[in-house]
């Protein structure tokens, strides 16, 4: 019985150990996470999210889930500048974001500059009527 009740104490420490190490953050990594508004204030679902570093290298593009929220892991400590955008609305460029090893840093963008406001923001017609 004693032998059983050490080898159970060994296995559950063994997991104990084994769920901590996977469950941390990748050593070198940090995560950069956010939400993204629209002129609205309300969450943008499938908003493209554009980051880099501050030095303009490696650009990349990830998307925004159902509720306006993302999250990129794996990245190097380092300054990142990164815009949203979404039905031809785009955020001003969040610059020098700075990100450090197994650490989160969050950020809110909104969208707020665009061309022509698009109609899916409620956008009405202000143009003269036709004579």
């Amino acid at each position: 019985m004693r032998h059983r009740l050490i080898l159970v104490a060994v296995v559950f420490s063994t997991l104990l150990a084994a769920s901590s190490v996977f469950s941390a953050p990748q050593r070198g990594a940090g995560i950069l996470a956010g939400l993204v508004l629209g002129p609205d204030d309300k969450p943008v679902a499938n908003a493209a999210v554009t980051y880099q570093s501050g030095a303009g290298n490696a650009p990349h593009a990830i998307h925004t889930d159902a509720h306006g929220r993302f999250t990129i892991t794996k990245l190097k400590s380092d300054n990142y500048d990164l815009r949203a955008s979404a039905k031809g609305v785009f955020s001003e460029w969040e610059k020098n974001v700075t990100v450090r090893s197994g650490q989160t840093k969050s950020v809110t963008l909104r969208l707020i500059y665009a061309k022509e406001m698009p109609k899916a923001y409620g956008a009405t017609d202000t143009s003269k009527p036709k004579q």
